[in-house]
């Protein structure tokens, strides 16, 4: 159940950068779609085990491995960056664009 739901959100921001002409809005469901593939990468990194290997009074339990985690946290961290760094450009486009539809930016801009 948990996997469908996952998956539902990955479809709703791939959905939403396909159909969406608003240039914002396809940031957002650009967000979306990141967020569902984090969710779904740390479903499945968790189903080894729960227990950390440093800090945990279980012996010979199933450990949590703490690669995916890490990878996870820098996808975070590249997904923001990556966000902060497209809404910069459509602020740019809005300076020259009286709308943020990419149907309009693209007769405006077309010689």
């Amino acid at each position: 159940m948990l996997e469908a739901c996952i998956f539902a959100t990955i479809l709703c921001g791939f959905f939403g950068i396909i159909l969406k002409k608003n240039l914002v809005m396809k940031i957002i469901s650009m967000d979306v779609m990141s967020t569902g593939v984090i969710a779904y990468y740390v479903l499945v990194a968790s189903r080894n085990g729960l227990f950390t290997p440093i800090v945990s009074s279980v012996k010979n339990g199933a450990y949590a491995d703490p690669v995916p985690q890490a990878v996870i946290l820098t996808a975070i961290v590249i997904g923001f960056s990556i966000q902060a760094l497209m809404l910069v450009g459509v602020m740019k486009l809005a300076r020259d664009n009286p709308t943020l539809e990419s149907n309009e930016i693209e007769k405006n801009n077309t010689p």
